[in-house]
């Protein structure tokens, strides 16, 4: 299994969501962070006199998968999320050694898929 972090644009979010969801992926975690450095959308950034770098709004996306999809979900994240402007963000892979679902103990892989769909 893999998990695929991506830091993207806020306004691009929404149609990343979407197209993830219209992929197949059951779940994902969305959350609104600051960025400080490369990744910032210029027209948002503000300066900030604690860390005396520019900081700005971005949406971090964390979705685990099977390994066959993460080159896929990659390539939907970045299609979705591009504007071809400095602040686009980035995207992390990492490896993710077992997942346990709570309600029902499984593990690996089974535990991705939603109940729903056993």
């Amino acid at each position: 299994m893999k998990e695929i972090k991506a830091y993207i644009r806020v306004r691009k979010a929404e149609d990343v969501i979407h197209a993830l969801e219209e992929a197949g992926v059951p779940g994902l975690t969305a959350i609104e962070v600051k960025a400080i450095g490369a990744a910032i959308e210029p027209e948002r950034a503000k300066l900030s006199i604690e860390y005396a770098e520019r900081i700005s709004p971005i949406t971090k996306l964390e979705v685990v998968c099977r390994d066959e999809d993460v080159v896929r979900l990659a390539d939907i994240i970045r299609d979705k999320a591009y504007t071809g402007h400095k602040g686009d963000g980035i995207i992390f892979v990492s490896g993710v050694e077992y997942a346990v679902k709570i309600r029902t103990g499984e593990w690996g892989e089974g535990a991705l898929i939603p109940t729903s769909e056993k």
